[in-house]
């Protein structure tokens, strides 16, 4: 029943996740009168409040994860039993794509599209790569040392990565994967997806590594 309900959450979490990445670009775009910066803008503060609190409400259910790469690098360090890992990546996958037609749905579109917003430079690539190290470094190493503001960090990375990276910080498989069904703002073309992808899976490994040898001799402080 636990698992279930970690399930649970964590597919409406990434579902929600999704549904205000894909609609607060949809309205972002339409009320911005073709300026991007101010469509950028409001999806990257709509995304890092959205996710804050998921974060909140979530985390004692499921620890929130709401992206593949946080369960496979939690469970490679022993915080999530490896029975559970493929549970809560269908999980994800699955709300994140129920969470991209919702917000189509929400706006008037087809519930199914596909994206034509090709992605294809190497530096968008290496955009993916930084975004993710980013994301799992700030997680693991405030969740080790100040538990308590995880989901503010998390928040606050985020946001700032949708603006210096060329990739605008997709940092999460699921939801690269959902956002090639979306002909939107936050659309990304299947082509695209892989390098995306293999980007992600690289700065996730790369970051677990450093903060494991960061983690080597010091001591573990109080939450």
């Amino acid at each position: 029943m636990k698992l279930l309900h970690a399930a649970a959450a964590e597919g409406i979490g990434t579902a929600l996740l999704l549904a205000v990445v894909v609609g607060s670009g949809i309205m972002g775009e339409r009320l911005a009168a073709g300026n991007a910066a101010v469509a950028l803008l409001a999806n990257s503060l709509a995304t890092g409040a959205g996710l804050y609190a998921l974060i909140v409400t979530l985390s004692p259910i499921s620890g929130a994860h709401f992206n593949p790469v946080i369960s496979l690098i939690s469970s490679w360090r022993g915080h999530l039993p490896a029975r559970h890992l493929g549970v809560y990546i269908a999980a994800q996958v699955l709300g994140a794509l129920a969470g991209v037609a919702a917000a189509h749905a929400m706006f008037g579109l087809p519930l199914v599209q596909m994206s034509e917003h090709d992605r294809p430079t190497l530096g968008e690539g290496l955009g993916e790569l930084l975004a993710t190290f980013g994301l799992v470094l700030v997680v693991f190493l405030t969740s080790r040392f100040r538990k308590e503001s995880v989901p503010i960090a998390v928040a606050a990375f985020i946001t700032s990565a949708y603006w210096f990276t060329s990739s605008t910080s997709f940092a999460n498989p699921a939801v690269t994967l959902a956002r090639a069904f979306t002909h939107t703002f936050a659309g990304i073309a299947p082509g695209s997806v892989p390098m995306f992808v293999g980007g992600q899976l690289a700065g996730a490994l790369l970051a677990a590594f450093f903060v494991n040898w960061l983690c080597l001799s010091e001591p573990q402080r109080p939450a």
